[in-house]
């Protein structure tokens, strides 16, 4: 699979040949340094992004075949996200950034909020559904994403520097949540991270320099070494 943007001599080759396949259930770190191509490669298999050439399949379909709509459908029913960046709607309320995906999806009022309100209690912020999403410190943003990950129970957690943003104690309990999730619920959790401790608690890690992955656990080690220098 590749991915270049751009044509001619200007084009950017962000990946330039990566085959990899992600298990159901595993927890994965995708590491490297900035410019590696590894949030590109987190971008194609969240279907954010289509590959140059190659394929992205999903439970053995070919993710190109399906049209946009269906496409928009299995990324919403499949997946959640957890960025760096909170990316919450400053003027609405917690319980509305985390019902949204449940909007988008057409779920009837009444169970979008039994799913919210569960959402919200499974991450111990039931009691900020009516706060406004600015009115919250950083780790308990960071749970309300997380939250909107969960709420339209996804089979995999895409994470992208999850604990960027917070301190050490609270990138620590979020660390915690997300693992907890992937344990107890079976969901396959994919990081895309510059931390060595976080990448460490991941069951397989794989480094990617210059788009192209290794998934030799001696290199993705090596590369999160020389990132954190």
């Amino acid at each position: 699979m590749t991915r270049t943007y751009g044509r001619g001599e200007s084009a950017f080759h962000a990946l330039r040949g990566v085959d990899l396949a992600v298990k159901r259930g595993e927890s994965l770190a995708i590491v490297g340094k900035s410019g590696s191509g590894k949030s590109t490669l987190m971008h194609l298999l969240a279907l954010l992004d289509r590959p140059t050439s190659g394929q992205v399949i999903v439970e053995g379909t070919d993710a190109a075949t399906l049209r946009a709509r269906d496409l928009n459908a299995l990324r919403n029913s499949t997946f959640g996200f957890v960025f760096q960046q909170f990316f919450l709607a400053a003027g609405q309320s917690v319980f509305e950034n985390v019902s949204l995906p449940l909007v988008i999806a057409g779920a009837p009022a009444k169970e979008r909020r039994r799913r919210t309100m569960a959402a919200l209690d499974a991450l111990g912020i039931a009691d900020k559904a009516a706060n406004r999403a600015t009115d919250l410190s950083g780790g308990q943003k960071q749970r309300v994403v997380i939250a909107r990950a969960l709420v339209g129970e996804p089979s995999v957690i895409f994470a992208d520097e999850p604990t960027g943003n917070l301190d050490s104690a609270t990138g620590a309990q979020v660390e915690e949540i997300l693992f907890g999730l992937q344990r107890e619920r079976g969901i396959t959790l994919v990081v895309v991270t510059h931390d060595r401790e976080l990448a460490d608690r991941c069951g397989r890690a794989v480094a990617i320099a210059d788009g192209l992955i290794s998934t030799d656990a001696a290199t993705a080690a090596a590369a999160l070494t020389e990132v954190s220098r």
